[in-house]
């Protein structure tokens, strides 16, 4: 419990209670609070708190150095337990070699495998992590700031203090986290840090006593760095700066090491499970070989090779190559991935979080509907000519909905209707009244006032209404159906304004507020922030594919459920932020499980319940755009975001769509998945092989007056089947593994080793019967036959076991590997044979093999094939699962 209140407070420390106090203070003594004056500070002052509280900048990712990068691709497990053999194989094989004698095979092996599989994967990271000084871009800018003794001025703003007095006007970032002291019409932008796309009025104070508690961001008197003024104008003292911004705090938790995926998690569990297993097994070979052979150094450099064998030392170099075909794959579909453990994450995730604006939603409002007072379509686009007349003629600002009439009108061709017309007079919006009115003439003289607004307001100006050709009295039953009407429509996720208008207008000119009365309610527009078009079936998709889809957003719970509802995600249990909030860790644990839908959401809240999600075992992946999103995307197993997102955010993703088509999340999840199936193929395949082969040199250890196979013999087996797999990144996966969420499992992998492993040492130890009865390789001095025949059939077990494993179907006749995987397999099984035949082959000590041995081998072979199948039916029957 400790840890998960330390991930709820203090690593991402915001002092809320400040905020709130500073957002309660009386305007009579704010200044003194923030030990300011209403001249701005003096020179003296400005200096000292620059020395305390430093450059107004918001942290950011810095620059991977190559050099450490390069390092860093180093350290992993096998790496250094290669790196350590290798070691060993350079003092024993070449630096304490007799002149003459040095032996650099081991060396150069094992040391190539380790370079190319470093050097690869640097330079997929290296290509991966060229990462931009996004953050302090967007934060680079100047404002309008008062000082003592001098007037206003622009100054840049990262040489704001605490205590600085600003000033704000429409357009302007806000540069800190200010309150408010003085304002007119002020509305701020607070969507990338919330998500929700309509502006927030903001005062001089607080209105209500709401304040006590609940979130910061909806606080009435304080604007935050990172938002931006729509509209208004007004003044404000600056109380934090930098990293002790709510911006700053999100930066300060994206920055340094990001949360263990489970990628790494899996990949560490199998590591170390494979290591552990040679410790034990390395030594056990050492100490009876030395005991039975008398021969102490022989049996050490055996031991060493032995462990050679049992290391997957391909892993890191498979891994690699898997996660970079991924990528590949996905840049073809317009997809960059940053980070390439996020390739598999993609195919063991089983949630997918996502917030709402911009991602699941076209981030752009649009005309939805328009209607007649009573509620019946407008078929004839009276209400639309109307509505079109008021955005177009009015010279004020042109807010989103104004911006969505236009566009619509564009659309239907019908931007004519306006020749009709001339403009007479307006009188323009403001926020005490919420709605705006424009007077127009036609070209017969007849004069109209058409007044647009909030519904409420529009009602209280309206004396009739009209419907059915005809003008009714404005009853109080009328204003009922309106904001049923009205009401309805918001349940929809829609935003609604009202249009009135007053025909035969005498007057001429000065028209002002008190000429909008006794108007006629004409109808209603309909605004909606749709879906984009590829979300529905998306979704479909990943549900389809065991992926439990969540939105995570900053919006209201009426906007996020509609959204909901029309993408096909369950909307009946949700969450707002107050609720979470208030909730303890134990009732909250348990309340994501089940909850599909979290609305008015802190960024903080956000990092929060995907870490509790990851706590009970699920690969979370987020999707996000804003800056608000920035802190879930870093926590997240894998963060996605578009090409449209802010900056913080795509710098905080691993994985960024540069196309608005979310259906290429199924295509991730599906690339995942193979990633996933094919590196376990790897896996499976080496563990499993080189545990029996162990098996089998353990017995031979115990029994043979000789060693069953050289070390270098050893070393070029492991060589030769490692080359075998370097083609499976480019093989299939049956339709079926596809079909759910993947995650490592590294018990499953102990278990499989133990079943599967020891059938290959069966047939070893049958070859050995064989080699020591049949062709009578029972002394030392028939060693080199006996080795040579293991050898062989050794190799080509080792490679059979590919295609065994790679499928839980029966191989070559219900599902078969690409021609890649095939060609390979046999160019190494033919190489395996007539190696022995060749000059380099007994360079190293093989020897030809008999005819004899020839007529043997397939059937040992094939029997292998028979009795590994049938384990495997068993296998899955009793576990149910196989890769």
């Amino acid at each position: 419990m400790v840890w998960k209140k330390r991930l709820r407070s203090s690593q991402y420390t915001f002092n809320s209670e400040k905020v709130f106090l500073v957002a309660t203070q009386p305007s009579k003594s704010i200044y003194s609070y923030l030990q300011t004056t209403k001249l701005g500070l003096t020179q003296g002052e400005v200096q000292e708190r620059q020395s305390i509280y430093g450059r107004n900048e918001v942290i950011h990712e810095q620059k991977k150095n190559p050099f450490i990068l390069f390092i860093r691709t180093f350290i992993n497990p096998f790496i250094g337990v290669l790196t350590g053999l290798a070691i060993i194989s350079l003092l024993l094989d070449v630096l304490m070699a007799e002149p003459g004698e040095q032996e650099w095979t081991g060396v150069i092996i094992i040391s190539s495998m380790v370079l190319f599989s470093a050097v690869l994967r640097f330079w997929q990271e290296w290509k991966a992590n060229e990462a931009t000084d996004s953050l302090m871009k967007m934060v680079k800018n100047t404002c309008l700031a008062k000082r003592a003794g001098e007037r206003e001025e622009e100054i840049d703003i990262t040489e704001l203090v605490p205590g600085d007095i600003v000033y704000l006007a429409a357009g302007d970032m806000i540069p800190a986290d200010i309150r408010i002291i003085d304002s007119k019409d002020l509305f701020i932008s607070q969507a990338s840090l919330t998500g929700e796309s309509e502006p927030i009025e903001k005062f001089p104070e607080v209105q209500g006593q709401q304040f006590r508690k609940g979130s910061v961001i909806e606080l009435d008197n304080i604007c935050y760095m990172g938002s931006n003024v729509i509209s208004g104008a007004a003044k404000g003292i600056v109380f934090e700066t930098g990293n002790k911004t709510y911006l700053g705090t999100i930066a300060k938790s994206l920055v340094g090491h990001r949360a263990t995926t489970a990628f790494d998690k899996g990949i560490s569990k199998v590591s170390f499970l494979l290591i552990r297993f040679m410790l034990v097994m390395v030594p056990f070979v050492f100490f009876v070989n030395g005991f039975t052979k008398g021969d102490w150094f022989e049996a050490f450099i055996f031991a060493i090779s032995v462990a050679v064998g049992l290391t997957p030392e391909m892993l890191p170099m498979i891994v690699t190559a898997n996660l970079s075909k991924g990528a590949i794959t996905m840049s073809k579909k317009k997809t960059i991935v940053k980070n390439l453990n996020a390739i598999q994450n993609f195919g063991a995730m089983d949630i997918l979080c996502t917030d709402k604006t911009g991602t699941l939603t076209c981030d752009k409002i649009v005309l939805e509907k328009y209607i007649n007072a009573d509620g019946s379509d407008d078929n004839s686009k009276r209400i639309l000519r109307h509505a079109y007349f008021n955005s177009y003629f009015q010279t004020g600002l042109r807010n989103l909905m104004d911006k969505a009439i236009l566009s619509h009108v564009r659309e239907l061709n019908l931007e004519h209707l306006k020749d009709d017309y001339t403009k007479v007079d307006e009188i323009p919006f403001d926020f005490t009244r919420r709605r705006m009115s424009v007077v127009i003439e036609d070209r017969q003289g007849k004069r109209q006032i058409i007044t647009k607004g909030a519904v409420e307001e529009i009602l209280d100006v309206c004396s009739y209404a009209e419907f059915n050709g005809q003008i009714h009295p404005l009853t109080d039953a009328l204003k009922t159906k309106a904001q049923k009407i009205s009401e309805e429509m918001n349940r929809q996720g829609m935003r609604v304004l009202a249009v009135s208008q007053k025909s035969f207008i005498e007057k001429d000119c000065n028209f002002a507020i008190e000429d909008e009365k006794e108007m006629v309610l004409i109808g209603y527009l309909a605004f909606l922030d749709p879906p984009k078009p590829s979300v529905a079936e998306a979704i479909e998709q990943l549900y389809a594919h065991g992926v439990v889809v969540k939105i995570l957003s900053g919006d209201n719970d009426i906007v996020v459920k509609a959204i909901a509802r029309q993408v096909g995600i369950d909307t009946s249990h949700s969450l707002s932020g107050l609720e979470v909030e208030e909730m303890d860790d134990t009732a909250l644990k348990e309340a994501v499980k089940n909850t599909t839908l979290f609305s008015k959401l802190t960024p903080f809240q956000k990092t929060y319940i995907i870490s509790l999600l990851q706590e009970q075992g699920n690969t979370v992946g987020f999707l996000g755009d804003g800056i608000n999103d920035a802190g879930a995307l870093r926590q997240s197993d894998i963060g996605i975001s578009v090409d449209s997102a802010v900056d913080i955010a795509k710098e905080s993703a691993d994985i960024i769509l540069l196309e608005k088509d979310l259906m290429v999340l199924e295509d991730g999840v599906l690339e995942g998945r193979k990633t996933f199936g094919n590196i376990n193929k790897y896996i499976k395949m080496t563990a499993s092989s080189n545990f029996g082969n162990m098996f089998s040199v353990m017995f031979a250890s115990a029994f043979l007056p000789f060693l069953p196979m050289m070390p270098i013999h050893l070393l070029i087996q492991n060589l030769l089947y490692d080359i075998s797999q370097t083609t499976i990144p480019f093989d299939r996966m049956d339709p079926e593994f596809l079909k759910k969420p993947r995650k490592w499992d590294a018990s499953d992998l102990s278990r499989f080793m133990i079943y599967i492993g020891p059938i290959s040492s069966i047939f070893d130890i049958v070859t050995y019967l064989v080699m020591w009865y049949v062709f009578s390789c029972n002394t030392p001095e028939h060693q080199t036959l006996f080795q040579t025949g293991w050898f062989v059939e050794g190799l080509l077990s080792q490679t059979l076991i590919v295609h065994m494993i790679r499928t839980r179907k029966i191989p070559f006749i219900q599902s078969r590997a690409t021609w890649p995987v095939m060609g390979l397999t046999l160019l190494v099984m033919a190489i395996g044979i007539i190696i022995s035949f060749t000059s380099f082959g007994r360079s190293i000590g093989l020897t030809a093999l008999p005819l004899g041995y020839f007529l043997w081998l397939p059937g040992i072979l094939l029997s292998y094939c028979i009795l590994a199948q049938l384990v495997k039916s068993w296998y899955i029957r009793k576990f149910a699962r196989w890769l």
